[in-house]
């Protein structure tokens, strides 16, 4: 397996795995949002690769902290192809988020996960990631 930064050649794959996620639809704005993130300092989206067929994609992004030495790194998109899950892919890939955010200064990874996402939150808690509580969101649209 291959792990590099997504390429515009990827946008068909991440659509199909955004897809897998319950975000369909992202076909129109997924090249904008792609060349959007692989140009920012700050952001860092991965690709997890066998031969030429795409396993998975992780978003990253470095958040600078002001009150804290180190800064956090935080996922916000996650995911491995359904028929490679439980493969090792995923591990990979997130150990491989985690050296980068090390890399950065980063002392913290956060990753938000719905509920509802029972096997990735088991997959999280495997990899030694401790639930937060609250968080508070408020749509602005």
């Amino acid at each position: 397996m291959n792990i590099r930064p997504a390429q515009r050649k990827d946008s068909f794959a991440l659509s199909a795995l955004l897809a897998e996620l319950g975000y369909g639809g992202t076909e129109s704005f997924i090249d904008k949002r792609l060349a959007q993130l692989t140009a920012d300092p700050d952001e860092m989206l991965l690709v997890a690769e066998h031969g030429q067929s795409v396993l998975g994609f992780l978003s990253l992004h470095f958040i600078p902290q002001l009150a804290l030495a180190g800064d956090f790194a935080r996922i916000s998109y996650f995911c491995i192809a359904e028929g490679e899950r439980s493969k090792g892919a995923g591990q990979q890939l997130l150990q491989y988020a985690e050296r980068m955010a090390q890399q950065r200064g980063c002392d913290r990874m956060e990753v938000h996960c719905h509920e509802h996402r029972t096997k990735a939150n088991a997959f999280y808690a495997r990899e030694g990631y401790q639930e937060s509580p609250r968080y508070h969101i408020k749509h602005l649209n």
